[in-house]
């Protein structure tokens, strides 16, 4: 009998198993939205002294700027982000939505199985049976579901301000000066209309580079700092097989948060909404593996340039806006 209910044990403990992955992959694709274009997401790169001090809010980006992930710029205790206290460098990305949200379900699963192993009743014991862990998966699959919506419902809401001229895309953006952003250094910039030209220019020509995964282009558009953090994420992508497709960048609506010139450099941070078609394309199969070629979609970002007195503009930072 105990041969028995091991070879029971055994194939259920299978077909859990089973279950579990598809539920887990399912899972994966349903509620982990592409969000990964040059930067990653994240905030990087150096704005010289303002490094870690938040630029002004516009009208682009009223909620502000998140702080800095990576830079190879020292914090010190004084910089007003900081409240008096310097934090490590490169603190570790926190994880997605998705993969919290799916180590959460794994473990509860596991944690059951693990509970009904030492009460005796079988590993499959503490969830009730076979027939119950389908239907929990089902019900995690359905909250999955509802979160993912309220989710990207949030997001979206976040990047439209209600008072946002809703006609930006009928005609030409102009990125104008925000109330109050002028440079709050002791050297104001003045920014003129080749300036902002620049600036959207290199917006689309970053994307394009980094969707090529020319290395030797960014070189040219972004500083060496910058050009660092991209070529991480670009073999990181590689190693898995894929290759992260930014296309059909637009400009939508910008404006300057603040400009100044220190230590010989010019600096200019520009809030900048933008939309962009972002898909994740398998390399070897060139098989689109997350993400829709079809769908449209926005994002609100604070780009930092950097020019050397009387030279080119390049991009020294991305943040991404709250």
């Amino acid at each position: 009998m105990s041969g028995i209910a091991g070879v029971n044990t055994s194939n259920l403990m299978k077909r859990m198993g089973a279950v579990l992955a598809i539920a887990l992959l399912i899972c994966g694709q349903t509620v982990t939205p592409v969000d990964a274009r040059p930067g990653d997401g994240g905030s990087m790169g150096s704005r010289g002294s303002k490094t870690f001090s938040a630029p002004p809010a516009t009208n682009t980006a009223p909620g502000g700027a998140a702080p800095m992930q990576r830079s190879i710029t020292q914090p010190t205790p004084s910089s007003p982000s900081m409240g008096g206290q310097a934090p490590m460098q490169q603190p570790a990305a926190a994880p997605s939505f998705g993969r919290s949200l799916l180590g959460g379900l794994a473990g509860g699963f596991l944690g059951a199985g693990l509970f009904g192993m030492l009460s005796g009743s079988g590993f499959m014991g503490g969830m009730g049976g076979f027939m119950s862990m389908i239907g929990l998966v089902f019900q995690a699959l359905l909250v999955v579901g509802l979160i993912y919506l309220v989710v990207s419902l949030f997001r979206k809401s976040r990047q439209q301000p209600a008072y946002a001229d809703q006609g930006y895309a009928r005609s030409p953006v102009e990125m104008m000066p925000a109330s109050g952003g002028a440079g709050v250094s002791s050297a104001p910039l003045q920014i003129g209309d080749s300036d902002y030209a620049a600036f959207e220019k290199l917006l689309s020509a970053v994307q394009d580079a980094y969707s090529r995964e020319d290395l030797s282009a960014l070189r040219g558009l972004a500083t060496p700092e910058m050009v660092s953090y991209f070529g991480d994420d670009l073999a990181r992508n590689s190693q898995k097989g894929l290759v992260d497709s930014v296309t059909q960048v637009k400009l939508l609506q910008g404006d300057l948060a603040e400009s100044w010139t220190e230590s010989g450099s010019d600096y200019a941070s520009v809030a900048m909404r933008f939309s962009f078609i972002n898909t994740m394309i398998e390399r070897a199969s060139n098989r689109v593996v997350s993400g829709d070629p079809n769908q449209v979609q926005e994002a609100t970002e604070i780009w930092t340039f950097r020019r050397a007195s009387g030279g080119t503009w390049m991009l020294s930072a991305i943040q991404q806006t709250h």
